[in-house]
């Protein structure tokens, strides 16, 4: 019985400090936290990235996205022929209506299906801040 419950406890533990693996919008969403971004203008943009989550599970596809008014209008995915398909599902309480965009990354639109799903501008991330000057040891002189 004393063997059952410490291999239980052992298999808990293991569980409890195992960490989750990045994925491909957790790399870029920690770049735009750490960085910041410059403001998204209106315009059409064609070389964002596309970002759909379901669970842990992430895919980042190379897209492009309309601007107006501040908002997302309307998101692509490249296809690898270089055509376009139009990013459409039956969204969640409208949350594919006056999508904003802060820090680089759009709002989080969710499917009926409970995919999450983001567009960011690489392309605005701010530049990488320099590393600081360290000072000389002293000597002995």
């Amino acid at each position: 019985m004393k063997k059952i419950i410490l291999l239980g406890a052992f298999f808990l533990s293991l569980n409890a400090f195992a960490q989750e693996e990045p994925n491909c919008y957790t790399k870029w969403a920690e770049k735009f936290d750490t960085r910041g971004a410059d403001e998204i203008k209106d315009g059409v943009y064609e070389d964002v990235i596309i970002s759909s989550r379901q669970g842990k599970r992430a895919v980042c596809y190379n897209g492009k996205a309309i601007v107006n008014n501040g908002t997302i209008v309307k998101a692509y995915i490249l296809l690898v022929d270089g055509s376009y398909d139009e990013v459409r599902r039956t969204w969640q309480n409208g949350s594919d209506k006056n999508v904003s965009i802060e820090n680089g990354i759009s709002k989080t639109m969710t499917s009926v299906y409970g995919e999450s799903v983001n567009i960011l501008f690489p392309k605005k991330l701010k530049p990488k801040k320099a590393n600081p000057s360290l000072a000389a040891e002293p000597t002995d002189e």
